[in-house]
């Protein structure tokens, strides 16, 4: 599968990656820049437009960084939505041809998962797959800046990197460990919420909707405990990663002490400007790790999934390893000939039929079947969509056999009363119709394909004595009257008009033979229409309202994709994201950013400082440094400790909005649209939205401190930052309300692909009975290319807006380097010059984070708010 997908996509990941690389080498050059503005305001300069120089080649580094990286991304979103594509057409078609066996393995609701949640993680590792190499490639460069700067005393960093990295390999297994432990988790859960979904109205009537929903809320609790564990290992990777810029600096300053290596303004920021650099890729490595461990176990999940046994063809299958009902038959049936199938519940009637269409496994002997074959499964099967889609089933109309259809299958009264006629919409499963009325619209299915061969699965179960009297006249008897007919039926009252009855009994064909030579020579046989007269004269005596009576009634399907109770105020629990973790987050994040912004300012002002020891000062940044470890370590545990509090009350909240919302909510939502839901928001809630919300508050910070320092150092530049921020808060408005609705379109769009699944693994046997598999097939594509449409745009539209923020920020660094270096601005001292770019070069960074994780936060909030107001 790995090099399947490397294969297909070779020349785009190769051309991504030469963009990656250029944004590497162009970012690497600031640090050295930075050094030369430096040389320029202690008046070293090379030449006399030295400056001027500088400004120019800063300008338009940054502006090849900018562009580099947006292809960058822009090529790695591109390549990842068609794998994600390809991999939910490729589960999509697995499931057609799934054999009995692999349908044991995985259930509806685990094939869901790997579509909604797999696929979409193995879509956005392509997006991270140059990070990997890339921050590697970027620390080593970092390095060698280090080194100019610093020589031997390189040699402390590079250790302290070399630390950090072996202390968070251990982290990475066992979060591997435990991530696939919480994926198997998640397919029980909604393995358990499918079925309780899918017969919602069934728990109603019954009033077993607390049971069910204690039944999820302890696998959900399952899922919590493996939850917490996987995120506290996040926490102590975010610890590591977000407080080794810190160590590393301490550790490089203390070996320049020890070495006695000289440290100047020039050296030492072009060394906390290299790692200011590197710092928010090398705090993304735990999300980096994340990613390549969740993207592991999908692809192990979807590989497992697309190996595992099918059906070979439409009539010969492979033995399976699971105990089966053993079949022992040798029957032929002649062209036009009616065949009754009865026996006892259990006895293998719908087996045979199934060997028939070729779903049973086959150990051995042959089934041949000449023509074409209808199917009516013993519980219908319908789809969302109209009673004329539903009957024509991919067919072309012809009007005067769909009219002669409708007769016999007795629907014309009852499409004369709806609205709309037989354009009128019926809901999923055809939640609105009687279970008489759906079997009808099945069988007017069947007979619509005018088939040579009819396979009917006790089609009259669902009906009431004169209704199924009528149709067995009308259907079988006179429209069936020149085809072949198998009919399962436990209605003996039927089978004096067959040709031959097969009575059936564990599995074997007792007796093959005309009614009246079965009733004088079979024993087995009379006890059973004994037993069924009995049973149906008792049913008589009770007196069954006819089908015909069954007042229809339909929903109008809702357009939103949220379903809008009584939830006009929030629950506390919906906040809790929005109020605890935005306090604690906040505080600790202004700490933080607070405590280096201290650290740096003692730095740039006594670095050249004769009346302040190196010690003095190297003790007071390494205390400081100490103590803002110390803020990482309390933010990192309470954001965990936070997140999965959360994920708790919104987990619980939707589950209860599920078990209370009326049946007419899930008469008018599709299923598809609640498991998406239920799926893959809920995961990105789980996993995604407290940590993309501490990288995005950091960023935000660091971006906001800055501009301060670059407009307390060079105020002339505040001329150019204020119509700038104004610029850029104009662009951002304009982006975010055309952002926000091509977010609703994609999660409509991917509600659609969801329910169209469950659909089709619901009526797999019938779809593979008609032959409709590439037609159900091209739809699914049909459906992945609009759901991939807008998330495209989306991401364009995303990378647009980052390139148009960060060609502003290149200019208002480019004028400030000019400012300070070139301006009278008696504060311009070199130490201060330092610190001002070295915050400044990182700009362009720190919005870039601020922008992607606040936009992915807005995206995954939006898909929050409308996952709890279901």
């Amino acid at each position: 599968m790995r090099s399947m997908i490397f294969s297909c996509h070779r020349k785009e990941i190769l051309t991504s990656g030469v963009f990656a690389l250029i944004k590497v080498i162009t970012v690497s050059t600031g640090p050295l820049l930075l050094k030369a503005f430096i040389d320029v305001a202690e008046h070293k300069a090379a030449f006399a437009y030295e400056g001027y120089a500088l400004t120019m080649a800063l300008f338009l580094a940054k502006c090849l960084e900018s562009l580099s990286e947006r292809q960058w991304n822009f090529r790695t979103r591109l390549i990842g939505v068609q794998v994600r594509s390809m991999l939910s057409a490729a589960i999509y078609q697995k499931q057609l041809r799934l054999s009995n066996d692999a349908k044991m393995n995985h259930s509806p609701g685990e094939i869901v998962n790997y579509v909604t949640i797999d696929a979409y993680k193995l879509g956005e590792f392509p997006y991270w797959f140059h990070q990997i190499w890339t921050t590697c490639l970027q620390l080593c460069l970092a390095l060698f800046v280090v080194y100019y700067s610093v020589g031997l005393a390189t040699a402390g960093a590079l250790a302290a990197i070399i630390l950090t990295v072996l202390a968070s390999s251990p982290l990475a297994k066992l979060q591997h460990k435990y991530q696939t432990k919480l994926m198997e988790q998640q397919d029980t859960r909604l393995k358990a919420i499918t079925e309780a979904l899918a017969n919602m109205k069934v728990l109603k009537l019954y009033a077993w909707e607390t049971h069910f929903k204690k039944v999820i809320e302890v696998t959900r609790k399952e899922e919590l405990r493996s939850l917490s564990i996987v995120q506290f290992q996040r926490g102590c990777q975010m610890i590591l990663f977000w407080s080794s810029p810190i160590i590393v600096s301490v550790v490089t300053f203390w070996s320049c002490y020890i070495l006695g290596i000289p440290l100047y303004a020039s050296n030492v920021f072009t060394f906390l400007a290299s790692l200011r650099i590197v710092q928010e890729p090398v705090r993304l490595i735990p999300d980096v790790a994340t990613m390549f461990i969740e993207a592991k176990v999908s692809l192990d999940r979807i590989t497992k999934f697309l190996e595992a046994p099918e059906l070979q063809n439409k009539y010969t299958r492979q033995k399976g390893n699971d105990p089966e009902l053993d079949l022992s038959v040798f029957i032929r049936f002649k062209p036009g000939a009616k065949v009754a199938i009865c026996g006892e519940v259990g006895s293998g009637k719908s087996t045979l039929l199934a060997a028939v269409l070729g779903e049973a496994p086959r150990v051995n002997g042959i089934v041949h079947v000449h023509g074409e074959v209808a199917y009516v499964s013993q519980t219908a099967w319908i789809q969302t969509g109209t009673i004329r889609e539903n009957i024509l089933f991919g067919s072309t109309k012809d009007q005067i056999r769909y009219q002669e259809v409708l007769k016999r299958c007795s629907l014309l009264k009852d499409i004369d009363l709806l609205p709309f006629g037989d354009l009128t919409e019926i809901g999923e499963r055809g939640v609105n119709l009687s279970g008489g009325q759906k079997q009808r619209v099945q069988l007017a299915r069947a007979l619509y394909r005018n088939a040579d061969i009819y396979l009917l699965d006790d089609p009259f179960s669902a009906v009431d004595a004169h209704t199924a009297t009528s149709l067995f006249n009308e259907y079988v008897m006179e429209a069936l009257s020149e085809k072949t007919v198998l009919l399962v039926t436990h209605q003996v009252d039927f089978l004096p008009a067959f040709n031959s009855i097969l009575l059936m009994s564990a599995g074997e064909i007792l007796q093959a033979a005309t009614y009246d030579e079965l009733l004088a020579s079979c024993q087995e046989f009379r006890e059973l229409v004994d037993a069924h007269k009995d049973t149906v004269g008792s049913e008589r005596s009770r007196g069954y309202a006819s089908g015909k009576n069954y007042k229809w009634s339909f929903q109008r399907s809702d357009s939103k994709d949220s379903y809008k109770g009584n939830n006009k105020q929030k629950p506390q629990e919906i906040n809790l994201l929005r109020k605890k973790k935005e306090k604690q987050e906040t505080q600790a994040s202004n700490l933080t950013c607070i405590g280096q912004l201290i650290q740096n300012y003692f730095l740039a002002a006594d670095i050249q400082n004769p009346y302040v020891s190196k010690v003095e000062l190297f003790t007071i940044y390494s205390v400081i440094g100490l103590i803002l470890a110390v803020f990482l370590l309390s933010r990192s545990f309470c954001l965990v400790r936070l997140s999965c509090d959360a994920s708790d009350s919104i987990s619980s909240t939707l589950l209860n909005s599920l078990f209370r919302a009326p049946m007419s909510f899930y008469d008018s939502t599709p299923l598809g649209r609640i498991l998406s839901r239920v799926s893959s928001d809920l995961n990105t809630v789980d996993l995604d939205v407290a940590f993309k919300l501490a990288v995005s508050l950091g960023s935000t910070l660091n971006a906001y401190t800055s501009l301060g320092i670059l407009a307390i150092l060079t105020w002339p530049v505040l001329f150019l930052i204020i119509p700038m921020v104004y610029l850029c808060i104009v662009v951002q408005r304009y982006y975010f309300s055309t952002a926000k609705e091509l977010i609703r379109i994609s999660g409509t769009t991917k509600s659609s692909v969801v329910n169209h699944l469950a659909e089709s693994i619901a009526g797999a046997m019938t779809i593979r009975a008609f032959g409709e598999e590439d037609r159900f097939f091209s739809h699914s594509l049909d459906l992945i290319d609009a759901n991939a449409s807008p998330y495209f745009h989306s991401f364009s539209a995303n990378e647009w807006l980052i390139q148009c923020l960060e060609i502003p920020c290149a200019i208002v660094l480019s004028a400030s380097a000019l400012a300070m270096t070139l301006l009278p601005l008696g504060a311009s001292t070199s130490g201060f010059v330092g610190m001002a770019l070295s915050y400044g070069l990182s700009l362009n960074v720190l919005e870039k984070c601020q922008l992607q994780e606040a936009i992915q936060q807005k995206d995954e909030g939006l898909n929050a708010k409308e996952l709890v107001l279901v």
